[in-house]
C-alpha cells in the first residue's frame, strides 16, 4: 500500500497529480502525455522538435551541424533532402547522423570545404503513424572577404565645402558591421556636422581645417567569423583659407524631392536624410497625416535617421525630413510601404481522436500580401497524397468525419507570400484505448479532521472516459452536493470528519472498457498545545522553566522543539530539554526573549510562545551612567497662525543631567520624512514657543543631550497645519540672458516648497528696456525656473525682476536686476590697421576700435590673424598655416614675436563677443628686413691629396635674406693639438664646392665655415681633415669621405727620421703629464667642454638626440682627434637640426600673455660666437689637457 499524506495546507493544485487528462477544447480531442514508464505501448505520430534556423550562416573554419530532433512512438527514423532530392549520407564519409537523432553532423574541420555543402537541406522524421518534416534549412557558410586594392588619390577641399568619402565594403555574409577609426584605431568622433550613413559612407555637412588627416579609415567587421577588414587610409586635405560663403541646406542622401522604402512588418525601419550647407542644417521629422508612435520611435545619428521598432501595417504613409539651417530649409519625402511576411492567426494543433470522432485543423495566417495557404499529408503535398475519405480540404481548414484508426497521419500547413513562409506540423493521432487508472493502487491518504482531502484519480482511454467515484460498498456514486469532482478525476471532500474515513473506489468507463482503482482515507486528530509556556520574569543568576504540553494522535509521533526568537537555542549547557519544559540555569541578561514551542507531525504543526524577561536582583545595582532617555508626552497647545508652545516630559536622564532639549520639525506636505532644525532650549526647560512658517504641516519631535551625548527622539507630536499667507521672499539668483540674438531668456532661483507660504505658487516676471520708455510687460507663470522672452532686438539691456506669489497673494516688490538680450555677430572690422615693423622678428599692430553698437555684444578682445605668404612650390606642398593673437578688451594695438626676417605677411583684424568673430579688416600685408643667416646645411671635405682638399657644402636652411657670401677660416693643427696661422677667404654665394691647394702634405686643419647677408655673418660650422701622406694613401671615395683622417698605406715604422719623431713625442706627452699632476694636485680643472664654450657659439653646438642637453666631446672608436658636437656622419656631412621657431600662441589664454600694451612678455636674447684669433677662429686653444686628450 502506498501512503499519501495530504499537506498542511491543500489548495486545489493540478500540478500534485502524477498524470493530468487535459481536455481540448476542440471536439472530443485528447493530448497524450508521452510517459514512457505509464504509456508504453501507445502510439503518437513523430513532433519535430528541435531544428537549425531557416536562415542558417554557418563558420566554414568549424564542422557544420544541422539540428533535427523529433519524438514520437515509436521513435521516429530520419532522412534528408538536399536541394530538393535525396540526400544520402552514406555515400559521404564526412556526414553522420547522431544516433537516436536526425542531427547532421558535417567533419569539414579535417578535409573538405564548406561551400561544397552549400544548399537547401529538409529533414524528414517518420513511423508508422506519419512523417512530420522541417523546414527547408538554408545552409551558407558566412563570407568575410578583404577589399579590392584601390588607389585612393588624397582629397583637397576648400573650408567649408561638403564632402562624402565612401566606405563600399566588401560583400559579405552576414553583410559586415561598419565603422570609421584612424591608425591609432581611435573612433573618429561625430557630430551634426560629420556623421556615418546607414551605406557606410562618412558625411561632411561642411569641412573644417581640423579635418585635416590622412587616416580616415573605414572598417568592416565581420561578426560570424570574428574578422576585422580595413580600407585603404583616405587622405583629406582642407585649405584653411577663409571660409566659403554661407549656403541653405541640399541633401547629400537621399537624392531628389522624394523616394520609396519598403520595410517588413516586425523589422525595424530606418529612414535616413543627411544634408550639407553651411552653418550645419539641423533635421527634424514629420509624418505626413499622421503622428509618429510615441514608444516606438527613436532618433539616431544626430537625429538624421529615424528609427520606429516593431514597424506594422499601419505605419505605411509618407513621412518627411525637413533639413533647416539659418539660410534657408528643404524636405525630402520618403513613401514607406510596410509589407508583411506570413505570421500566425491560428497554427494548427495536434488531434487526438477516438474511432468515429470528428475534428478540424484550422490553420490562418496573414500577411502583405495575403499569404497562400496549402496543405501537405505526410510531407506530401495533399493534391498527390493517398485518398483518406474521412478527410475534406477547405481552405485554411482540414475536415475530419468519422475517422478511423488508419486516419491518423501527420499534416503540414504552409503560408508563403513572396517575403517567406511558415511550416506547421499537426498530428491527427485516432487511439482506440480501453480505460486505464493511471494512480498507484490502494493508496493511503492521511488528513487532519477538519480539513479538505483531495483524493487522485488520474485516468486516460480513447474515447475519453467518463470518472465515477464510490465509498465502500454503496452502489450509488457520490453526488456533487458533499463531493467536488474535478475533470482531471480528482475527487475533493471540503471538510473531512471522522466519518469520512474509509475505502473509495475510483471507476472509469467507455465504449471499450472499464477500469477502477481503490484508494483509502484516514482523518487523523489535530496536533493541540494543551499546556503553554508563560511569560516569566527571572532575576539574573536565577533558573526559569517553560513548560509546553503536547496533544496528538495516537498513531502520530510528534517531535517538539524549542527555539529561541525563532532561533535554534544556543549551544550552552544552561539549556536543558526534557520531555514536556525547557529550563534554563544561572540566567543572564543575553537570555531575555521570546521562545517558542514548536510540535510537529507528518501531517501539521502547532506552536506557543512566551516571553523571559531578566531583571537585576535586589541589591541596589551601581549608577548606570548613559545618555538621557527620549522626552515623552508632546502636547502642542496656544496654537496661533505663527506661533505654538510645545510642552514634553523628560525621560530619565541616567544620572548624568540634561544640559539641552533639541527640538526638530517635519514638513509633511512638501519634504515628509525630513526632519529639520528647529531650536534648542535649556535642559531645565519643558516648553518651547515656537515660531512658524504659513503652510506647513507641522509635527515637532524632541532629543536631550546631557554630557555623554544625545537621546534618541521622541515620537513625533500631533501635525499642526498652519494658515496659507502672501510670499515673504522673492527668487534669488535673477538673471538676464540671451540664447538667441531675439530672445532674453529670464531664469532664476525658484522658492522651495517651504518657502512657498501657501498653494499655488507662480512668478510674476517683469521686464523692459533699460534705456527706453516702455512700460513694464509682466506675464505670470508657473512654479518653473525660466521664462523666454522671443522677439527681442539684439544685446539690448533690459531691466528685469520676478515675483513671487501664490493664492493668498504676492510677495514683497522684489529688486530689479539688469540683463541683456542676446548676443549677434559684430557687424564691423576694425579699421585703419597699420603694421610698425620692430625688427625681423617682431612688429607692431594698430588698429582703431569698432563702435560698441555694432560689436552687438560683450566686448571680448579682438584677434590678428597672419600668416606669411608662401612660394608657389611651397603652396602645393601644404596650406597657409595661419596664427592667431587674442588681445583682450579694448586694446588697439599689439606685438607680433616670432616672425621671419625677410619675409613677407599678412594680417587682419577682427572684433570678438561672446557670440563669435565680427568681419575681418582688409588684408595687410608688411616685410620683414633682413637677418643674420642660419648655418650652411652641410659641410663635407670629399677628395683629400698630397696638397689640397675640395669642401663641399650646402646654403643655409634659413638664409634669412640674399646671400653676399661666404666666409672660410681654416688652421692647421700639429700633433699636440696647438693650432696654426688662420686664413681667412672669401667666397662667392653663388659657390657650393671650393678646393684649397698648396696644403701641407699629411696635416690636420680645422674649418671654420659660416654665410653674410647684409644684416651680418650668420652661425658658423666647423669641419676638420687631414691631407694624404703621398698616393698611395689616398682611400676610395666611400671610405675616405666617411673617415676624419685618412690611414697611411705605406711602412714608414723603420725610417730613422720615424723613431726619432716618436721619441720626441713620448718625452713631451711625460712632460705633459707631469705638468698636469701638479696643477691638479692644485685644484686646477682642465675640461674639454669648458674650453669650447670659452669659444665656440653656442648657436651651433649639437643637441643630444634624447634629452636636447648640449653633446659632449667624447673620443671616436679609431681615436680621431677630439670634434664639437655628436659624432660626423660617415660621408663627413654636418647637417644642422632645423629649428623652426613655432609660435606658442602669444595670445590670451592658452595662446600665450601679453602686457598691457599688448606686447610679448619675454625678452630676444642670443650670444654671438667669440671668433678665435682673428675673429671665427677655433675654440679650442692649445692647452696640455688638449694635447694629451688628442693624442693619437
Amino acid at each position: 500500500m502506498q501512503l499519501k499524506i495530504m499537506p498542511k495546507k491543500t489548495p486545489l493544485s493540478a500540478g500534485r497529480v502524477p498524470l493530468i487528462l487535459f481536455l481540448c477544447q476542440m471536439i472530443s480531442a485528447l493530448e497524450v502525455p508521452l510517459d514512457p514508464k505509464l504509456l508504453e505501448d501507445l502510439v503518437q505520430p513523430p513532433t519535430i522538435t528541435q531544428q537549425s534556423p531557416k536562415d542558417y550562416i554557418i563558420d566554414p573554419r568549424e564542422n557544420i551541424v544541422i539540428q533535427c530532433e523529433a519524438k514520437g512512438k515509436p521513435p521516429p527514423s530520419f532522412s534528408w533532402t538536399r536541394n530538393g532530392t535525396h540526400f544520402d549520407i552514406d555515400k559521404d564519409p564526412l556526414v553522420t547522423m547522431k544516433s537516436d537523432s536526425g542531427t547532421l553532423i558535417i567533419n569539414i574541420m579535417s578535409e573538405g570545404k564548406a561551400e561544397t555543402y552549400e544548399g537547401i537541406y529538409q529533414c524528414t522524421a517518420r513511423n508508422e503513424r506519419g512523417a512530420a518534416i522541417s523546414n527547408n534549412i538554408v545552409i551558407r557558410p558566412s563570407r568575410s572577404p578583404l577589399w579590392t586594392k584601390e588607389k585612393l588619390e588624397p582629397i583637397i577641399l576648400q573650408n567649408g565645402q561638403s564632402l562624402v568619402l565612401p566606405c563600399r565594403p566588401p560583400i559579405g555574409l552576414p553583410p559586415p558591421i561598419i565603422f570609421w577609426m584612424d591608425n591609432s584605431f581611435q573612433r573618429l568622433p561625430q557630430s551634426e556636422r560629420v556623421s556615418q550613413g546607414l551605406n557606410g559612407d562618412l558625411y561632411f555637412s561642411n569641412v573644417l581645417p581640423e579635418d585635416t588627416r590622412e587616416d580616415y579609415i573605414c572598417y568592416a567587421r565581420f561578426n560570424h567569423t570574428q574578422t576585422i577588414q580595413q580600407k585603404q587610409p583616405i587622405s583629406v586635405k582642407v585649405l584653411s583659407a577663409k571660409s566659403n560663403r554661407e549656403r541653405p541646406p541640399t541633401f547629400l542622401t537621399p537624392e531628389g524631392n522624394a523616394s520609396n522604402k519598403e520595410e517588413l512588418r516586425g523589422n525595424i525601419l530606418s529612414l535616413e536624410c543627411i544634408a550639407e550647407g553651411l552653418p550645419t542644417p539641423i533635421i527634424y521629422w514629420i509624418k505626413e497625416d499622421g503622428t509618429l508612435p510615441i514608444n516606438r520611435t527613436f532618433y539616431r545619428n544626430f537625429q538624421k535617421t529615424l528609427q520606429i521598432i516593431q514597424v506594422s501595417e499601419t505605419d505605411s504613409g509618407n513621412y518627411q525630413c525637413i533639413a533647416k539651417n539659418a539660410l534657408g530649409a528643404i524636405h525630402h519625402t520618403i513613401s514607406v510601404t510596410v509589407k508583411a511576411a506570413p505570421y500566425w492567426i491560428m497554427e494548427p494543433q495536434n488531434l487526438v481522436l477516438s474511432p468515429g470522432d470528428d475534428g478540424t485543423l484550422i490553420c490562418r495566417a496573414n500577411g502583405n500580401p495575403k499569404p497562400r495557404i496549402s496543405w501537405l499529408s505526410n510531407g506530401v503535398p495533399i493534391e498527390i497524397a493517398p485518398d483518406d475519405p474521412s478527410r475534406k480540404i477547405d481552405g485554411d481548414t482540414v475536415i475530419f468525419t468519422n475517422v478511423q484508426e488508419r486516419s491518423s497521419a501527420v499534416y503540414q500547413c504552409n503560408a508563403s507570400n513572396e517575403y517567406g513562409y511558415l511550416l506547421a506540423n499537426a498530428f491527427v493521432n485516432v487511439l482506440a484505448e480501453p480505460p486505464r487508472i493511471l494512480t498507484s493502487a490502494n493508496t493511503l491518504y492521511q488528513v487532519i479532521a477538519n480539513r479538505p482531502a483531495l483524493l487522485d484519480c488520474a485516468f486516460f482511454g480513447s474515447p475519453l472516459p467518463t470518472i465515477e467515484w464510490f465509498k465502500g460498498d454503496k452502489g450509488s456514486a457520490l453526488r456533487d452536493d458533499i463531493y467536488i469532482l474535478h475533470e482531471n478525476g480528482t475527487l475533493e471532500i471540503p471538510v473531512a470528519q471522522k466519518e469520512s474515513t474509509g475505502t473509495y473506489t475510483c471507476v472509469a468507463r467507455n465504449k471499450l472498457g472499464m477500469a477502477k482503482n481503490e484508494v483509502n482515507l484516514e482523518i487523523k486528530d489535530p496536533t493541540r498545545i494543551i499546556k503553554q509556556p508563560e511569560y516569566a520574569i527571572v532575576q539574573r543568576g536565577s533558573t526559569v522553566s517553560f513548560e509546553c504540553k503536547v496533544k496528538h494522535d495516537h498513531t502520530l509521533i510528534p517531535t517538539v522543539t524549542w527555539l529561541k526568537e525563532n532561533r535554534e537555542l544556543p549551544t550552552d549547557e544552561r539549556f536543558t530539554v526534557d520531555k514536556d519544559h525547557l529550563v534554563v540555569a544561572d540566567v543572564n541578561d543575553d537570555d531575555g526573549g521570546t521562545y517558542t514551542c514548536v510540535a510537529n507531525t507528518t501531517l501539521d504543526s502547532v506552536s506557543a510562545s512566551a516571553v523571559l524577561s531578566v531583571v537585576a536582583p535586589t541589591p541596589t545595582p551601581a549608577p548606570i551612567y548613559d545618555v538621557p532617555n527620549p522626552p515623552f508626552d508632546l502636547e502642542l497647545t496656544d496654537q496661533l497662525d505663527k506661533s505654538v508652545q510645545l510642552s514634553w516630559t523628560p525621560g530619565d536622564d541616567n544620572n548624568s543631567p540634561i544640559t539641552k532639549f533639541i527640538i526638530e520639525y517635519e514638513d509633511a506636505m512638501h519634504e515628509a520624512g525630513l526632519w529639520h532644525h528647529q531650536t534648542e532650549v535649556p535642559g531645565t526647560q519643558t516648553t518651547a514657543q515656537l515660531k512658524l512658517s504659513p503652510y506647513v504641516n507641522y509635527s515637532f519631535r524632541v532629543m536631550a543631550e546631557n554630557s555623554l551625548g544625545r537621546s534618541s527622539p521622541s515620537e513625533a507630536s500631533e501635525q499642526y497645519l498652519t494658515k496659507a499667507a502672501e510670499p515673504d521672499k522673492n527668487p534669488t539668483t535673477v538673471e538676464g540672458l540671451g540664447s538667441e540674438p531675439d530672445n532674453l531668456v529670464i531664469t532664476w532661483k525658484p522658492l522651495s516648497g517651504f518657502e512657498s507660504n501657501g498653494p499655488g505658487l507662480q512668478y510674476k516676471v517683469s521686464w523692459r528696456q533699460k534705456d527706453g520708455d516702455d512700460e513694464w510687460t509682466s506675464v505670470v507663470v508657473a512654479n518653473v525656473s525660466k521664462y523666454i522672452v522671443s522677439g527681442t532686438p539684439t544685446f539690448v539691456p533690459y531691466l528685469i525682476k520676478v515675483q513671487a506669489l501664490n493664492d493668498v497673494g504676492f510677495a514683497p516688490e522684489p529688486a530689479v536686476v539688469m540683463g541683456h538680450s542676446g548676443e549677434d555677430l559684430p557687424m564691423v572690422a576694425p579699421g585703419n590697421v597699420h603694421v610698425t615693423v620692430v625688427n625681423s622678428t617682431l612688429a607692431e599692430v594698430h588698429w582703431d576700435p569698432v563702435p560698441l553698437k555694432s560689436i552687438r555684444g560683450h566686448l571680448q578682445g579682438y584677434r590678428i590673424y597672419y600668416w606669411k605668404a608662401q612660394s608657389s612650390s611651397q603652396r602645393n606642398r601644404r596650406h597657409i598655416e595661419k596664427k592667431i593673437l587674442t588681445f583682450q578688451g579694448s586694446k588697439t594695438h599689439g606685438m607680433l614675436p616670432g616672425l621671419e626676417p625677410f619675409s613677407h605677411y599678412t594680417l587682419n583684424v577682427r572684433v570678438v563677443n561672446g557670440k563669435g568673430e565680427g568681419p575681418a579688416s582688409p588684408d595687410r600685408g608688411f616685410h620683414t628686413p633682413e637677418g643674420v643667416p642660419s648655418a650652411p646645411s652641410t659641410l663635407k671635405i670629399v677628395n683629400p691629396t698630397l696638397d689640397s682638399l675640395t669642401l663641399e657644402w650646402d646654403p643655409p636652411s634659413h638664409p634669412n635674406g640674399i646671400l653676399t657670401e661666404y666666409t672660410l677660416k681654416y688652421q692647421p693643427i700639429n700633433s699636440t693639438h696647438e693650432l696654426g696661422p688662420l686664413v681667412d677667404l672669401k667666397i662667392p654665394a653663388n659657390k657650393t664646392r671650393w678646393t684649397l691647394k698648396n696644403l701641407n702634405f699629411s696635416t690636420r686643419y680645422k674649418f671654420y665655415f659660416y654665410a653674410q647677408t647684409s644684416a651680418g655673418s650668420g652661425s658658423q660650422i666647423t669641419e676638420e681633415a687631414v691631407t694624404t701622406v703621398d698616393e698611395a694613401g689616398i682611400l676610395p671615395p666611400d671610405v675616405g669621405a666617411g673617415k676624419a683622417m685618412a690611414s697611411r698605406q705605406v711602412d714608414i715604422a723603420t725610417q730613422g727620421w720615424f723613431i726619432g719623431l716618436m721619441c720626441a713625442v713620448a718625452l713631451l706627452i711625460l712632460i705633459l703629464l707631469i705638468v698636469c699632476f701638479i696643477r691638479r694636485n692644485k685644484g686646477g680643472k682642465y675640461p674639454v667642454k669648458e674650453k669650447e664654450d670659452a669659444h665656440a657659439d653656442p648657436e651651433i653646438q649639437p643637441m643630444k638626440e634624447d634629452d636636447g642637453t648640449f653633446g659632449e666631446y667624447s673620443d671616436a672608436e679609431d681615436h680621431k682627434p677630439l670634434k664639437k658636437g655628436s659624432r660626423t656622419p660617415s660621408d663627413r656631412t654636418v647637417k644642422k637640426e632645423d629649428s623652426d621657431d613655432s609660435l606658442v600662441d602669444y595670445g590670451e589664454g592658452v595662446n600665450g600673455q601679453f602686457n598691457e600694451d599688448g606686447s610679448f612678455i619675454g625678452q630676444y636674447s642670443g650670444k654671438k660666437e667669440k671668433e678665435p684669433a682673428e675673429g671665427n677662429e677655433s675654440s679650442e686653444a692649445p692647452s696640455p689637457v688638449n694635447a694629451m686628450n688628442s693624442f693619437v
